[in-house]
Order: structure tokens, then sequence, then C-alpha cells
């Protein structure tokens, strides 16, 4: 088993059983994430240090306007791509197995939680996973404490307020909050209001 054969079936989107030699091998990938944000979150780190541990924590260089403010944690790590001058606040967590994607600009608030990851609904499926990509626009603001789960695609300059649950897509230039999310209003109509 290699990494890269790991990623093609999570990216695919096929289960994984909790018995199988794959999910033995991503355990294994997990356990480094899981080294390397200790390392991220046991100790002050400049930005270009953080850049560095984001970097290898996922296996890709991130941009020199890529900012994070610690602590953090990825399930996984292997499975996250960020865009240019994208911002993570502290507190957030990542459960990547299935695939993050973050647009150029995004910002991401405290304690924000994206998990691209379900379970099996019958008891005797329950331990099986199913992977699910998380693909966040361009300039997109995810506010404070708010989940993003398996699936979801956030349109570019969508805003998703604090506390919400989003379990379904958002268009583009819109803004959504509640649980579970629902359109509050356009990103037009908020800019008319705030004139």
């Amino acid at each position: 088993m290699t990494l890269n054969g790991l990623l093609e079936h999570l990216n695919a989107g096929l289960p994984i059983s909790a018995s199988s030699e794959l999910h033995d091998f991503m355990v294994g990938i997990c356990q480094e994430g899981m080294r390397i944000t200790a390392e991220l979150n046991g100790a002050y780190h400049n930005p270009e240090e953080v850049r560095a541990l984001f970097s290898k924590l996922t296996g890709k260089p991130v941009d020199e306007s890529f900012g994070l403010f610690p602590p953090f944690t990825a399930d996984f790590g292997k499975n996250i791509s960020v865009g240019k001058n994208v911002f993570i606040n502290s507190g957030c967590r990542f459960q990547d197995q299935g695939g993050i994607t973050i647009g150029d600009g995004a910002f991401i608030g405290h304690n924000v939680v994206l998990a691209t990851l379900n379970h099996g609904i019958a008891p005797e499926k329950r331990s099986t996973i199913y992977p699910a990509p998380i693909v966040i626009g361009q300039k997109v603001w995810i506010g404070s404490n708010a989940t993003v789960i398996a699936g979801v695609t956030l349109g570019d300059n969508a805003i998703v307020a604090a506390g919400a649950v989003v379990t379904k897509d958002v268009a583009a230039n819109t803004i959504v909050g509640g649980v579970p999310a629902k359109t509050i209003k356009t990103l037009d109509e908020a800019t008319k209001e705030a004139i």
C-alpha cells in the first residue's frame, strides 16, 4: 500500500472497512499527522515555521501568504490543499481523509470543524467510513464554531455564520446560518443593507 494508492481510493469516494489493510495503513498516516500537529501546537512557532510544519503535514508546499494560528488538528493531513492568502484561525479541526480544498483568500474562523467522513448507518456497518470532499471556494468566510460536513461545496464569496452546521452546498455570494444552515440572504442584499 502507498499513500498515493490510499489517496486515489479516498478521492474516488470509496468506503473503507475498519478491518481492512487499507484502514490500518490510513491509521499509520493519521499517527504521523498527530505527531506533526503535536509539534505545531506544543510550542511557539513564527509564521515561517508554522508554514513549514503545515507543509510537512500536508506533504505540499504552502504559499508565503498562508497564515494559521495554532492550535490546529488534522486527522490525516495528507488530503488538504490550500490556495494563496488563506487564513485559518485557532482551534480548527480538519478531518481531511475525504479531501479538503480551500480556495484563494478564504478565511476560516476559530474552532471550525471540517469533517469529510461519514459512518455507515446500519449498526453492523458503523465502523465503515465513507469519504466525500469539502470544497471551499475563493474568498469564502467561515465564522467561528461552524461545522461543514462531508460532500459540501461552498461557492466563491460565500459566508457561513458563526455556529452554523452546513449540510448542503452553498451557492456563491450567499450568506447561510443556523442548524442546519439555510440561506439568510445574498451578498448583494447584505451589501445594500450595509450602505
